[in-house]
């Protein structure tokens, strides 16, 4: 009944997104075909291209559950489009989460959304208005790892494996930091409606600056190697072993001097 409220040039897929969907497709294509005379290149800007696209899915997931929810403002905001430049904050949401995969190799969660809480009745639709976005990298990650763990990489291209491998890593980094409970991240929002308002009001200062806070933890080497571990663990449940996801990070930082072990193993 809501997105008849929406006019349909607000729910129009932005020839944006459709330009970074076929970015992927091509360097997918070239990845999985070898047609790439440098297979890194193709590797990282398939994988490159792909976050992007998941980056805007996140984001679209957090506007049309809300949508439903009752925020019909998301249509007028262009949050339904999928375009990234629409975001209010498209440095958050998009630039700084393809800077860290690039630099670090780590999902960094983005939310630039703005979501008018007030015409959300309900508690439950608030949460999951703030779980769907996280839960969109999750099913992202399933797709990702499907052929893995459904034992279906015979006539998979080794290149490729690696790719999706290491796309997954950053699926289920971003999907795991996300849910966090941690002021101005969607796991906070998940159970925020639950918590009271003295509560809500003494937190509502930090949330700026709980994606920071746990960056600042990160560094510290015994909690990064916690989490990481525990990154691991969920890829290898997926079936995603060490070989693939090492692997896949090294062909997508091409501009690095080539590990010697992926290199044979290629």
């Amino acid at each position: 009944m809501t997105t008849a409220i929406t006019r349909r040039g607000e729910r129009r897929i932005s020839p944006v997104f459709l330009g970074i969907l076929a970015v992927t497709a091509v360097t997918g294509w070239a990845t999985w075909t070898g047609f790439a005379e440098q297979p890194g290149v193709a590797v990282f800007l398939f994988v490159t291209a792909a976050w992007i696209v998941s980056l805007c899915l996140h984001e679209y997931a957090h506007a049309r559950t809300a949508l439903h929810s009752g925020d019909i403002s998301v249509g007028a905001k262009g949050y339904l489009t999928l375009n990234p430049l629409k975001y209010t904050h498209a440095l958050l949401s998009i630039v700084l989460p393809v800077v860290f995969v690039i630099m670090g190799g780590i999902g960094l969660p983005g939310g630039a959304v703005f979501i008018e809480r007030g015409r959300i009745k309900g508690r439950w639709r608030q949460s999951l208005v703030s779980a769907a976005g996280p839960l969109t990298n999750v099913l992202f990650a399933a797709v990702c790892t499907a052929p893995f763990w459904l034992d279906a990489l015979d006539g998979v291209p080794r290149d490729f494996r690696y790719a999706l491998a290491f796309l997954a890593l950053l699926q289920v980094t971003a999907a795991l930091l996300n849910f966090l409970p941690v002021p101005g991240l969607d796991g906070y929002g998940v159970i925020e409606p639950w918590l009271s308002y003295s509560v809500r009001r003494q937190v509502a200062p930090f949330a700026p600056f709980g994606l920071l806070f746990v960056f600042a933890l990160l560094m510290v080497p015994a909690v990064n190697r916690e989490f990481f571990q525990a990154i691991y663990a969920l890829l290898d449940g997926l079936g995603v072993d060490d070989v693939h996801r090492y692997c896949g990070e090294n062909l997508y930082r091409f501009w690095e001097e080539s590990n010697e072990y992926c290199a044979v193993i290629r």
